[in-house]
């Protein structure tokens, strides 16, 4: 469930800005003015009454927004106010409205976004089931022969298996580039299915793995879509030769400081099945890398 959090309002924060301006104002003019005195206007209850009401500013507008309550029921909303502590009944209510609201959660985000996952135009997912099985997760009921641990690894062997195959195409279109691409004379592949082709022969030190480097880079798609540059930035980028995509470091690392490369990375050396802002997943990458220098 959520809560609600409780903010100084702002007539007290007034209040205090308008005590500290005053404070300030007569430590100013400490020696030329007379001693401010403080004088109460109203009376502590009057005073409480009103602070009390200042502070749901705003609150009626929370309760629709962010709690979802509906105005015509704000009496019930002071009666648990009232009530300050939960009795049995109220926690038992306090449990049914959660079920309530993580069901509207399950229907109207998690399952959808799951079906899109898995494929955007068939709907895979068999709803009912899937409820049945989210209570028996809930419940903590056994499935026989089938621990906790089995019902994860099967959802993501499956779930590997539909998202490979929504994008199939994208999986083919890259090997069939990267074949046509291995007959090319001035490109090397190398036994990992890395392929690279020299555009400047660098004759500096070639980094381990370790070590962090300054690079120029541009990115693209095999159809030419550009997802990265650091050209366009205005900038060189630096990082660990093993902090990146694997076939970022099998290439680093076999290039001279002052090379610029042009690398193309399958998608298992790539994402995989991992989507990275403007790639899809399982998509094979084009890369011209420039090779700055070695950080030490």
């Amino acid at each position: 469930m959520k809560t609600l959090r409780f903010v100084l309002v702002l007539a007290a924060a007034l209040l205090c800005t308008g005590a500290m301006a005053k404070d300030k104002k007569v430590k100013k003019n400490k020696k030329n003015a007379a001693p401010v005195e403080v004088v109460d206007t109203v009376s502590v209850d009057v005073f409480s009454f009103h602070m009390g009401r200042a502070n749901t500013n705003g609150l009626k507008q929370y309760l629709v927004q962010r709690m979802g309550i509906d105005t015509a029921y704000v009496a019930d909303f002071i009666q648990g106010f009232d009530s300050k502590q939960l009795t049995e009944a109220d926690k038992r209510l306090k449990a049914r409205l959660a079920g309530i609201e993580i069901r509207q959660q399950v229907e109207e985000t998690v399952m959808p976004q799951i079906a899109s996952q898995i494929n955007d135009s068939v709907d895979l997912l068999n709803h009912e089931q899937f409820v049945r099985g989210f209570r028996a997760g809930v419940l903590g009921e056994d499935v026989p022969g089938v621990s906790m641990d089995s019902t994860q690894a099967l959802v993501q062997k499956q779930m590997d298996y539909y998202v490979k195959s929504k994008y199939s195409a994208t999986i083919k279109a890259g090997q069939d580039y990267l074949a046509k691409n291995a007959k090319n004379k001035d490109v090397v592949t190398t036994e990992s299915g890395l392929q690279y082709k020299v555009l400047t022969k660098g004759t500096g030190d070639i980094p381990a793995a370790t070590d962090r480097v300054k690079v120029n880079y541009r990115g693209t798609l095999i159809d030419g879509t550009e997802f990265d540059s650091s050209y366009k930035r205005g900038e060189p980028a630096t990082f660990g030769c093993n902090q990146v995509i694997k076939g970022w470091t099998e290439a680093l690392t076999m290039m001279p400081v002052g090379s610029k490369w042009e690398i193309y990375i399958p998608q298992e050396l790539g994402y995989g099945e991992r989507e990275a802002g403007k790639i899809p997943p399982y998509s094979t990458l084009i890369f011209e890398v420039e090779l700055l220098d070695i950080v030490k």
